[in-house]
């Protein structure tokens, strides 16, 4: 495990990187640019410490290199919203568009590709703060908002996150940060085991934007109720894994389960991971569209290296009435909370 190797890369207008660490010797390093969990040092059955997250090694890479939002803070709006608008009490606003005629992640200035106010609270606390201008990629309102990541004793890595506004505007805030629990980035993620507590999940069109109704899971490879491994389910024909090359869904969470919504589970090096969150959704992305991309240690991040597991409201939910409201009110607090909790089975 070499946290250190990565600082001296992060020098550079106003980017730093910041080391947080708990006393079980779990290490992650989180960048300013983006909020962006650049690395994060979990260890195996057998106690080795190897990084879990995709990304890469230095700030002019993340500045440079295609993006793919590599473990960054997402806003003002995490996924799609369609044809770049919405309309709140009759006033229309036209947004960054930056997905063919969607706007996807906040935009192409969106809160991944903003260097952020940093003040490291302790060993195992970051807060980090950002001031997005009224219009700011289209959207109304001054906003400010506020990501606090804290590592416990407990090998979890927390997020929450706050916001206030002082006009109508909507929100969904999460983190992109893509997993691989072997530790090695040249292994596919197929052979993980999967649990998301989910009864629905929301079918899309052919632009990735869902179309509005609840489609069940059931006798579906989008049934991950009980742990299965990604390879069972990926390569069946199905129209909507089809449109996404994969998986690239937002999922229904069962909220019963007291904030538990997701499991993954690496069977060869013995890694876990618990996704815990506040949010109503969860997409579950399976890393379909890396293709020879060149991270971080000269691997070649292929397709499948890794999957990604966004809490969030739902896609384009400022046009589908039916879908859970992000709108937030003037000088209402914004609050939500995910927690991924690491866990070594022998």
């Amino acid at each position: 495990m070499d946290a250190n190797k990565f600082s001296k890369g992060f020098e550079e207008q106003g980017i730093k990187l910041f080391t947080l660490k708990n006393k079980n010797g779990i290490v992650s390093q989180i960048t300013n640019y983006g909020g962006r969990i650049v690395n994060l040092f979990i260890p195996d059955r057998e106690g080795v410490f190897e990084d879990v997250v995709l990304g890469y090694g230095t700030a002019k890479e993340y500045l440079e290199k295609p993006d793919h939002f590599f473990g960054a803070i997402i806003g003002r709006y995490g996924n799609r919203i369609a044809n770049g608008k919405f309309s709140i009490d009759n006033n229309e606003f036209l947004l960054d568009k930056n997905e063919e005629e969607s706007q996807l992640h906040g935009g192409k200035k969106g809160f991944h590709a903003v260097v952020w106010e940093a003040k490291q609270i302790s060993d195992s606390v970051l807060e980090l703060t950002h001031f997005s201008k009224h219009l700011d990629q289209g959207f109304p309102g001054n906003l400010e908002v506020k990501v606090v990541y804290t590592l416990t004793n407990k090998n979890e890595l927390q997020i929450e996150y706050s916001a206030v506004s002082d006009a109508k505007t909507v929100i969904n805030l999460t983190n992109h940060s893509y997993f691989n629990l072997s530790g090695n980035f040249n292994k596919s993620i197929e052979n993980h085991l999967f649990q998301i507590k989910a009864d629905y999940y929301l079918p899309v069109n052919d632009k990735m934007v869902p179309i509005g109704n609840f489609e069940s899971v059931t006798n579906s490879p989008f049934d991950f109720r009980n742990l299965k491994t990604l390879e069972q389910v990926i390569n069946k024909e199905h129209q909507q894994i089809e449109l996404g090359s994969g998986f690239d869904h937002n999922f229904i969470l069962d909220k019963e389960n007291k904030d538990f919504v997701a499991k993954v589970f690496d069977e060869n090096s013995g890694r876990g991971l618990e996704v815990y969150t506040t949010e109503p959704g969860v997409q579950f992305y399976s890393g379909n569209h890396l293709n020879n991309l060149e991270g971080k240690n000269n691997v070649l991040y292929q397709k499948r290296a890794a999957f990604c597991l966004e809490t969030q409201h739902f896609p384009n939910s400022p046009n589908q009435t039916n879908f859970p409201s992000t709108l937030l009110l003037p000088e209402e607090k914004f609050f939500s909370r995910t927690i991924y909790k690491f866990s070594v089975y022998k």
